[in-house]
């Protein structure tokens, strides 16, 4: 295992462990309202800590941008980090929440984990050594088709989303699936793309935090992973479409149509 990626799962699985103490007091945690539908606990900031200090205390002189702490200046290496990705899960007890850590090199995604701590899986990836689970190595699915491909996503919750956009595009595909998923955790959506559980993957108004990793992890077990609308970089825009390369491909079909938010 690379070394930078070695320190990334010992603050992964730090903070996986802070997450799942609290788990049994839950309903006793401080929660602070950073938005409508957005959500902050003692808990995300606690699992935040444990990941940088770790990831400090190998790198000192690296950047870091995190959901709870903001930006940090530094050279050219950024780590992208949240804590517990799918904090409301988290709250309700629902058990679909991660821990979600990438590292930038001049902009370029280089190392991933995505750590559920509840299954205690671990997704991982290094930029051109492949993607694995728990050390197994993983690839995207086989579906060929639409009509056989189960896909995940996301319902849009801050004020500044559009439902009539999100509407549009689940009209353009729904009917024409196996099926559609919203767990609540896009870091684990990205992540079950990445081994074949889903077959493809669309949200948009999402952080680079949520989504750095899985984009990553995606591209290492095969696929592909863009921005919905111009196949740009995700991160830049919060708009990310992810599938194995066929799926991928029928999906950038369905929604060609479909305009970005603040353009039609």
């Amino acid at each position: 295992m690379h070394p930078m990626l070695n320190t990334a799962v010992k603050a992964a699985r730090r903070a996986g462990t802070v997450i799942v103490r609290a788990l049994p007091d839950v309903d006793r945690l401080r929660i602070e309202t950073k938005s409508r539908h957005d959500f902050v606990t003692e808990v995300d900031r606690r699992a935040e800590e444990r990941i940088i200090e770790t990831l400090k205390g190998a790198y000192p002189d690296h950047a870091i941008l995190a959901e709870e702490s903001g930006t940090a200046a530094g050279n050219e290496w950024q780590w992208v980090i949240d804590p517990l990705d799918g904090t409301t899960n988290f709250l309700h007890g629902f058990p679909q929440f991660a821990v979600s850590i990438a590292l930038r090199h001049r902009g370029r995604l280089e190392q991933a984990v995505v750590f559920d701590p509840l299954r205690d899986e671990l997704f991982t990836a290094t930029r051109g050594e492949g993607a694995q689970l728990n050390d197994r190595r993983i690839r995207v699915s086989r579906a060929v088709d639409l009509d056989a491909a189960l896909l995940g996503t996301g319902f849009p919750f801050r004020e500044s989303d559009s439902v009539a956009q999100w509407v549009r595009l689940f009209e353009r595909v729904a009917c024409q699936t196996s099926g559609v998923r919203r767990a609540g955790s896009a870091a684990l959506d990205l992540a079950y793309v990445a081994c074949g559980r889903l077959d493809g993957f669309w949200e948009t108004g999402l952080k680079p935090w949520d989504m750095a990793a899985g984009a990553l992890l995606i591209r290492e077990a095969g696929g592909l992973a863009s921005d919905l609308f111009t196949e740009g970089d995700p991160l830049d825009s919060g708009n990310i479409l992810a599938g194995n390369p066929r799926i991928y491909g029928h999906m950038r079909t369905a929604f060609a149509d479909v305009a970005p938010h603040g353009t039609d």
